[in-house]
């Protein structure tokens, strides 16, 4: 059995954020993480998704790209470094970034970091480490 990459809708209009579980992420785009990254579907529409990521200090995400989708995302705490399409960058509190479709980029954690992150289309880019192959 795989994964559906394709997010149901959540069925209803208001999520409360306190009901979101949070789960530790295997991989991301089929690539192993390298320390802890943890996910918390917030909301699901027809055309996009909302999902709440936490990362611990030191966690890189491996270098992958999304074909399928664009990623746009606000950093609600701590520091990331950020290297998207070759430039790199450093963002704190408040700082927003895009990775758009086909884009090739990673992070690493300078601190424990808590983002908020839009897919367009809904899709599901983790798996965790109970789901099956």
């Amino acid at each position: 059995m795989t994964i559906a990459r394709k997010l149901p809708r959540s069925g209803q209009y208001v999520f409360k954020g306190s009901d979101a579980l949070e789960t530790v992420v295997a991989t991301v785009e089929g690539a192993a993480m390298q320390g802890v990254l943890a996910v918390a579907p917030l909301v699901c529409g027809d055309e996009s998704s909302m999902t709440r990521w936490t990362r611990k200090k030191g966690l890189i995400d491996p270098l992958h790209q999304h074909d399928d989708h664009e990623s746009v995302a606000i950093l609600i705490s701590g520091k990331l470094r950020m290297v998207i399409d070759g430039g790199e960058f450093i963002v704190g509190p408040g700082d927003s970034w895009v990775h758009p479709r086909g884009v090739p980029h990673y992070s690493e954690a300078l601190e424990d970091c808590v983002q908020i992150e839009i897919k367009s289309p809904a899709i599901r880019t983790w798996r965790l480490p109970d789901d099956p192959a």
